[in-house]
């Protein structure tokens, strides 16, 4: 067995293939969108890829991402090797038990056990006049949303530029967002991300029909969409699952430092 750095994303797709419906996030960051800022990390046996692990830098703090079912042995084994090539400080999001590959000794910041989730069913078609897709002009209200609604979500306002955003207007007043953190017409993937509603206006199912209309406008162009979600989250759960949405796996979130 070796390790190897990838960059034939064919190869690469079709490995996360195999598992797609844990692996959308990976997917999607093929897209040219991300790619230039992520590391592919293998384990082959020369023939075949056992496992596969992404570094993404597009971020002040790096994002290790792997994710397998079954048997740990390759992930595992992959972790080992390439730890000494990985950034001192990073996030992590890794399937269960992997963490322990770094110990837990080093894990600044626990997030959390999370769920993954994919659409399986068309979502409900909803006609609200309040709803709107948003651009580059909204920025502003977007960022002031996020100030009271999310404060520590991850936000590109170049990804914006998709057209995939949609707000919730009460008034002139932003009140919710629904969005994406990744999207790729070419690989025909999308995950959610950065949905969140003001506080003052919780409770009136602003989320449930931002996201409805975000899904049937993304199913335009992809075949696949999902998202994550803390598992403790039972609000959240429960609106993406009455949207059509099915949890198809698990991982757990950390801040952690390599030493």
């Amino acid at each position: 067995m070796e390790i190897r750095v990838l960059r034939d994303k064919s190869v690469i797709l079709t490995f996360l293939r195999k598992n797609k419906e844990i692996q959308f996030y990976l997917i999607g960051d093929l897209d040219d969108f991300f790619w230039p800022q992520t590391i592919w990390y293998c384990l082959t046996d020369k023939k075949n890829i056992l496992s596969i692990a992404l570094l993404y830098a597009g971020m002040e703090i790096p994002t290790l991402l792997l994710f397998y079912e079954g048997n740990p042995k390759y992930p595992m084994k992959l972790l080992k090797q390439i730890r000494q090539k990985l950034p001192a400080r990073m996030f992590a999001h890794l399937s269960p038990g992997l963490i322990d590959i770094f110990g837990r000794q080093n894990i600044i910041h626990d997030y959390g056990l999370h769920f993954k989730m994919v659409l399986r069913k068309r979502p409900e078609e909803i006609n609200d006049p309040n709803i709107r897709r948003l651009s580059e002009a909204d920025l502003t209200s977007i960022l002031d949303l996020y100030s009271v609604a999310c404060q520590d979500n991850w936000f590109n306002e170049q990804i914006l530029k998709t057209g995939k955003y949609f707000g919730y207007f009460i008034g002139k007043k932003l009140a919710g967002i629904s969005g994406i953190h990744v999207y790729s017409k070419e690989f025909k993937v999308s995950a959610l991300g950065n949905i969140a509603t003001h506080p003052d206006y919780r409770g009136q199912h602003i989320a449930f029909k931002l996201t409805s209309v975000l899904c049937n406008d993304l199913i335009r162009d992809v075949e696949l969409i999902g998202l994550n979600v803390k598992s403790d989250n039972e609000y959240a759960i429960k609106c993406y699952s009455r949207i059509g949405f099915e949890t198809t796996g698990k991982y757990e979130e950390f801040l952690i430092r390599n030493s």
